[in-house]
């Protein structure tokens, strides 16, 4: 072997590290873009794909590429995991996006930590974050105990409602979620006269409004992301001609809810949970930060039949992910993880986000505010009546 020949095998380690400063940014998208649980991960996909080529239309990061690694996940758990052990061993990803399902999320959270990759998302399960057994996940989302405040607080102090019913689909986060949701509120004195895990694919919501009516139910919460579900109870409200309010999950205010009504009077007295963010002030404003954003998308991607809070999110995600990059000069899982660590007030489309070591929800309570479902434009909506 010539000298020429082991100067060159010498040098060859110290080629990685180039390569590593040159290869793409992989990101991995859990995304349950099918199935009834869609909606959200549609709207979500718009925000990220919109992020990562404006990103690398501007260079990338430090000149490397954002690449998006997305895997359908069909709202299954099951395909979660395999997706998720797919990104891990074979895709070598740097960070995951994702699931946007609680159900989901709650498979693949010790996955990820066991392989302490970087993970953000927006489910809302409180026990998705622990940061002793999770160190390696952040909420960018509220989490569902800050959801479950801002409905109980709006049914109880605005609506001035004693009676519920917490309804939920069969999912993981809806079985949850109702659970969480009627012990809430019986601890705050309300009685919860009805309550039911409803399979999102069932045809006739009649039994369980029925029983909802005859109990004396004044409210019915709902926990699911299933649009077409909720469509079917507000239809089948209409049909009773029974005036009662839903109060609940931001999905009642989807874009494809509309195309799913009998009527449109049927989307009448539906308060959903929103966000300051994407709330239209009195004046008929976004904030100039979100209004940035809505302008920056016109002609490129829809707002019309999703919500501004996805797109906005999946912004923000990608951008968290390169923002590590960028501050790090790395997109090692260490250098991504510290850097999220020491996060304080960033200023996202969606939220503005802190975490430390020791608390990995990042989205302030203070934000969350309730919409009026049928009032959107362009993705956001007007605050529901009773804010100041």
């Amino acid at each position: 072997m010539s000298r020429a020949t082991l100067a060159g095998l010498a040098a060859a380690p110290l080629a990685r590290p180039a390569l590593a400063q040159t290869e793409a940014v992989r990101i991995g998208w859990l995304a349950a873009m099918t199935g009834p649980s869609s909606a959200p991960a549609i709207g979500f996909n718009r925000g990220v794909l919109f992020a990562a080529n404006a990103l690398n239309a501007d260079g990338g990061v430090k000149g490397r590429k954002i690449e998006i690694i997305t895997r359908d996940t069909q709202g299954d758990p099951t395909k979660a995991v395999n997706a998720t052990q797919e990104m891990i061993s074979q895709a070598k990803v740097h960070a995951i996006w994702g699931p946007t399902n609680s159900g989901e999320s709650l498979a693949v959270t010790a996955i990820m930590a066991r392989a302490k990759m970087p993970n953000i998302h927006p489910c809302v399960v409180d026990q998705l974050i622990d940061t002793r057994r999770y160190p390696n996940a952040f909420r960018t989302a509220p989490s569902n105990g800050q959801w479950d405040d801002a409905v109980r607080a709006y049914c109880l102090n605005v609506l001035k409602v004693r009676k519920v019913a917490v309804i939920g689909d069969t999912t993981g986060y809806g079985v949850s979620a109702v659970k969480a949701s009627v012990a809430a509120f019986q601890k705050d004195g309300a009685e919860v006269v009805y309550q039911a895990n409803i399979d999102a694919t069932q045809p006739d919501m009649t039994p369980d409004m029925l029983r909802a009516r005859n109990a004396g139910t004044e409210a019915i919460i709902i926990w699911s992301v299933s649009t077409g579900m909720e469509a079917r109870l507000f239809n089948t409200r209409g049909n009773m001609g029974w005036d009662v309010p839903f109060v609940g999950h931001p999905s009642m205010a989807s874009g494809e809810i509309g195309g799913l009504l009998s009527r449109p009077a049927n989307w009448e007295k539906v308060f959903a949970i929103g966000y300051k963010s994407c709330s239209y002030g009195a004046d008929g404003n976004l904030p100039a930060k979100s209004q940035e954003l809505v302008s920056r998308l016109q002609g490129k991607v829809a707002l019309d039949d999703t919500l501004l809070w996805w797109v906005a999110a999946g912004v923000d995600a990608v951008n968290l992910i390169a923002g590590a990059v960028e501050a790090t000069g790395s997109s090692s899982n260490e250098a991504i993880i510290r850097h999220w660590n020491s996060l304080t007030k960033h200023a996202g489309y969606f939220g503005t986000y802190s975490f430390t070591p020791d608390e990995h929800n990042g989205y302030p309570t203070e934000e969350v505010v309730m919409s009026a479902a049928n009032t959107a434009k362009h993705g956001a909506f007007a605050l529901a009546p009773g804010y100041g």
